[in-house]
């Protein structure tokens, strides 16, 4: 069981929060959170990468001299992928890198990513950001007073929170982000993990009604 503080805006400590990883995800396993990093990344992907074929770079088709009696090597188009300024051989073609793994595999790796973060010490409590008007600077003097400034973190809300969304997404390092929208990924790259009371009550929310799906 971890015994997490909880701080106001100003970072003073104004209670504590009780849970237990076990709770979230009963084991980490890091092979399905490297299984899920990967997709996500994957996903990501452009995969716009081109470059012409012999038939797609611009010169004349007309072999470049006689075939015998020059004393040189047989030679065709001056589009050959030997010559410079010739077409690839092995022309790289667009692809689509992407693919998904199983929802309830997914689904897991979040919990497991988010277990981690309690385990490893690595999230921060705040009882309420209670921002009635977007103000970066607001944002900012909040993360400070938390210890989280020049700090990569994550912000996770329990529903989307469209004051606290437009008063982060402009500081460096910040991801804002519902609880209903977080992944592996976006658990795991950040050093520090922010998250309101509520938004914890509803990640434990999530993790017994998963368990109790499973038991059924």
């Amino acid at each position: 069981m971890a015994e997490l503080t909880v701080y106001n805006r100003s970072g003073e400590d104004v209670g504590s929060y009780q849970i237990d990883p076990a709770d979230v995800a009963p084991r980490i396993n890091k092979q399905l959170l490297h299984d899920a990093v990967v997709m996500y990344q994957a996903n990501q992907r452009l995969g716009s990468a081109k470059t012409k074929t012999r038939s797609e770079v611009a010169g004349s088709n007309k072999k470049l001299y006689r075939q015998k009696g020059t004393g040189n090597a047989r030679a065709g188009s001056r589009r050959s992928g030997v010559r410079r300024g010739g077409g690839h051989i092995h022309a790289i073609r667009p692809r689509d890198y992407s693919y998904r793994l199983p929802r309830k595999a997914l689904q897991l790796a979040t919990r497991m990513a988010i277990a981690s973060k309690i385990r490893d010490d690595e999230i921060v409590v705040i009882d309420d950001f209670a921002l009635d008007r977007p103000h970066t600077q607001e944002m900012s003097l909040i993360l400070k007073a938390l210890g989280l400034s020049g700090t990569s973190t994550l912000v996770a809300t329990e529903k989307h929170d469209n004051h606290v969304y437009l008063s982060g997404r402009n500081i460096s390092q910040i991801t804002i982000s519902a609880i209903g929208d977080l992944n592996a990924l976006l658990v795991l790259k950040p050093q520090k993990m922010l998250v309101t009371k509520a938004a914890l009550d509803a990640i434990q929310k999530k993790a017994e009604e998963a368990k109790s799906q499973k038991s059924e």
